[in-house]
């Protein structure tokens, strides 16, 4: 398999961490860019520099917050330092992660994802995306929002799908000599093979803590009809990849 030199954008992240361990296996050279490597992507402090003989970039820069203004700027801004600094390093290609049902959403951070993939689109780099499903990582956020030792989680459903199986995926999307999504074509997606709902996987990891978990309905959610109906569920066209989450939480010891 050739190799190559691939820079990647919030490369300390959930995501990133992945990304940057597959390509490292594989035999990739990696630039990690991160404020931690010396490297912002909302500024473009040292972006010039680590883009230097990078032939792509994988960007899994995120925002941390629900906020869909602040989450829409934030990727706006750092999407266009990410094709204005690749341009003139004269990067060949970049890929993006978003999630499933960007298109359909019309509040709150899955919204803003709207603009991340416009953005990018639209950008003078060729463009390829990748949506893909809640990551089973999420889960342990949701044991967060508990009272007590019981967490009130949504009542949605989900195809959960690991972090490093999306990280794979998106590497090959970044190899692949098709450096352009095609025109007229859906935008691919990633999923794990199970559906199930947010409180029944919540529940599987509350049990190995020793948190009850409780279903709600959250109508203040945003898109919260939306999501109950399935909005965010992978398409027919979807990839589908295990582990399943239960597959998964036994490999975490």
């Amino acid at each position: 398999m050739s190799t190559n030199k691939i820079a990647v954008a919030g490369a300390t992240g959930r995501l990133g961490r992945h990304v940057v361990d597959v390509l490292t296996e594989q035999g990739h050279q990696v630039v990690p860019m991160s404020r931690a490597t010396g490297v912002d992507v909302i500024t473009g402090a040292g972006l010039d520099e680590a883009l230097t003989g990078v032939d792509a970039i994988v960007d899994v820069a995120s925002w941390h917050a629900s906020d869909q203004e602040a989450a829409a700027e934030f990727f706006r801004t750092a999407t266009r330092n990410l094709h204005e600094a690749g341009r003139r390093a004269g990067v060949g290609r970049i890929v993006a992660a978003s999630i499933i049902g960007a298109d359909k959403a019309t509040g709150g951070f899955i919204a803003a994802q709207q603009v991340h993939e416009e953005t990018h689109l639209s950008g003078p780099l060729p463009a390829r995306l990748l949506r893909a499903a809640q990551f089973h990582e999420f889960v342990e956020q949701l044991l967060d929002w508990r009272q007590g030792d019981c967490a009130y989680v949504p009542n949605l459903p989900t195809q959960l799908v690991a972090a490093r199986t999306v990280a794979e995926e998106l590497i090959a999307l970044a190899a692949d000599a098709l450096t352009r999504h095609p025109s007229g074509t859906p935008i691919p997606e990633i999923a794990g093979p199970r559906r199930e709902t947010m409180p029944e996987a919540a529940a599987l990891l509350g049990a190995r803590r020793g948190v009850k978990v409780v279903g709600v309905d959250d109508p203040d959610m945003p898109d919260a009809a939306l999501a109950a109906a399935g909005a965010f569920l992978p398409s027919p066209h979807a990839k589908l990849a295990g582990p399943e989450f239960h597959e998964w939480l036994d490999g975490q010891g």
